[in-house]
């Protein structure tokens, strides 16, 4: 193609005038006959022609609709009050008549009352649920009581009834007491049994031979010393369950931190920000009613 194009550029020119040079228009069409095959071929030199022309082409005709002074200060208005005519999106913020004093609040327009919120965050840690029986919701409370005292029930049961006991020895601290403990009552036996076991080690740090737990055994600590490069009794609980005993133990730390939660919920009440989807509609039955000269409506609903 090199060569076929330097032939036809170096062919000796017809037609040249008494000046020596060719004609403007015969230039014209030898350099478009020239570089045709070379970009006819291509779509995206097409395409990217077509497109600069067009371009060009809507530029001007805006440039002449318009003039240059009033071009910038209105198309500058324009923007702004497209801009201050777009709507915002709404942030949730909590209604301060959510809360009616201590205990009364207002959810999905129903009064619920939480009563005393202490003595109901202490019962839910006491018993999961009883909270919520205590403060009249009986729906959460049976909900709670369920699952969370099944999910401890199980993992206690699958760590042979001993993944739960109050131990701080030199050599067994168990934290993962800290949250079985979130159960409250259910886990209450295992400290009666971890300070028999401290009354009953001595000065070496030993179980004395006379100690009997109570209850066969229930939540009481293993016999000291415990130690890990030794036979103990943890190594003997470890050997008869298996991985059991390590599920058993992350299933009762889990149903713990679970209670948590539900002791929150009996101190604090439901979620005290509108997501029943009814703030739009009661923000404009209100807005109605305050045109039409009526009393202030009630509080929108709230979780």
């Amino acid at each position: 193609m090199t060569i076929g194009l330097r032939q036809r550029i170096t062919v000796p020119p017809v037609g040249i005038d008494a000046t020596g040079y060719r004609r403007r228009t015969e230039f014209r069409k030898m350099i478009r006959s020239t570089l045709a095959p070379l970009f006819g071929h291509l779509p995206a030199f097409r395409i990217f022609a077509c497109s600069t022309l067009m371009a060009q082409r809507s530029r001007k005709s805006r440039d002449a609709e318009t003039t240059p002074g009033e071009n910038s200060t209105d198309s500058d208005a324009k923007q702004d009050s497209a801009k201050g005519s777009k709507p915002k999106s709404e942030s949730i913020k909590i209604n301060p008549k959510v809360f009616n004093g201590d205990s009364q609040i207002e959810v999905d327009g129903i009064q619920v009352d939480l009563r005393n919120r202490y003595l109901a965050a202490f019962l839910a840690w006491l018993v999961p649920g009883a909270g919520h029986f205590y403060q009249g919701r009986h729906t959460k409370g049976t909900l709670f009581v369920i699952s969370i005292l099944s999910i401890w029930m199980l993992g206690f049961a699958l760590g042979g009834f001993h993944v739960v006991y109050a131990s701080w020895y030199p050599g067994d601290k168990r934290w993962h007491y800290v949250l079985q403990a979130g159960v409250g009552s259910a886990a209450l036996p295992a400290l009666v049994q971890g300070n028999r076991m401290r009354l009953a080690t001595d000065h070496r740090g030993r179980t004395r031979s006379d100690y009997e737990p109570l209850w066969n055994g229930f939540m009481a600590p293993p016999h000291r010393p415990v130690v890990e490069s030794e036979a103990d009794e943890v190594a003997a609980w470890y050997a008869r369950r298996g991985s059991g005993y390590e599920m058993g133990t992350w299933y009762t730390m889990i149903a713990g931190l679970l209670n948590f939660l539900v002791v929150y919920d009996a101190f604090g009440g439901p979620l005290a920000v509108p997501i029943s989807g009814r703030k739009k509609r009661e923000s404009e039955s209100s807005e109605t009613a305050n045109n039409e000269g009526d009393a202030s409506p009630k509080f929108a609903n709230g979780v």
